[in-house]
């Protein structure tokens, strides 16, 4: 039994010796582990306090090689879910979702992130033009997230969108759609019976010039 006891025990230290610093849980899971390259890797708790009237928060999620990686989830200071993000290689990817701390959604982002490991990114962009058509685009890479997608901002009590926005590769885009929906509606009249039947016993024939007895 003791010899069981001193290989669980040996088995963890040289789990943790891998690790420079880190934090353990109630529970004896690691936490906020830094590498020996200085490198944050794993499951992370990052604090941050009130300051200059900007409200504190906590956000946990996973690093990779110092990166964000994944789903991070934002919690007010009273542990109130406030914000979900979505990361790749350390930006920001994909849908991001912001709450009040009643739980109401209020924002709504979407984000393309670009590779920091290549000088240029290769993405493929729907044509605004044509629906489901793509075509390839080469970005310059700038070591930044990019707004790509509908921004959305709702009423936190009626939960309606009060403004969209809709971005392509960081462009804001004219919205055609609110355009078109702003335009005033065009009334189709119907023609009068007789004028129809008019219309339809003399359709193909040539029209007739006429003198109304004007001078020239």
């Amino acid at each position: 039994m003791r010899i069981l006891i001193f290989l669980l025990l040996l088995c963890s230290l040289q789990g943790f010796s891998q690790w420079k610093n880190y934090k353990l849980t109630e529970k004896g899971d690691t936490l906020n582990r830094i590498d020996r390259q200085d490198k944050k890797q794993g499951e992370w708790v990052v604090h941050y306090d009130n300051v200059r009237g900007e409200r504190g928060y906590e956000e946990e999620g996973v690093f990779v090689d110092d990166r964000k990686e994944g789903e991070w989830r934002l919690f007010s200071l009273m542990g109130d879910l406030i914000g979900i993000e979505h990361y790749r290689w350390g930006f920001k990817d994909g849908l991001s979702q912001y709450f009040t701390t009643d739980g109401n959604l209020r924002l709504e982002q979407n984000w393309k992130a670009l590779n920091p490991d290549k000088p240029y990114d290769t993405l493929m962009v729907e044509d605004v033009d044509k629906l489901n058509v793509y075509r390839e685009v080469v970005v310059k890479n700038e070591g930044a997230s990019l707004k790509h997608g509908e921004w959305k901002y709702y009423d936190a009590v009626t939960g309606m969108v009060m403004k969209t926005e809709n971005y392509v590769l960081g462009k804001l885009q004219s919205d055609r759609s609110a355009a078109i929906a702003a335009e005033p509606e065009k009334k189709v009249v119907e023609k009068p019976r007789e004028v129809q039947e008019f219309e339809k016993k003399n359709a193909g024939k040539k029209k007739i010039r006429y003198q109304d007895g004007s001078a020239y």
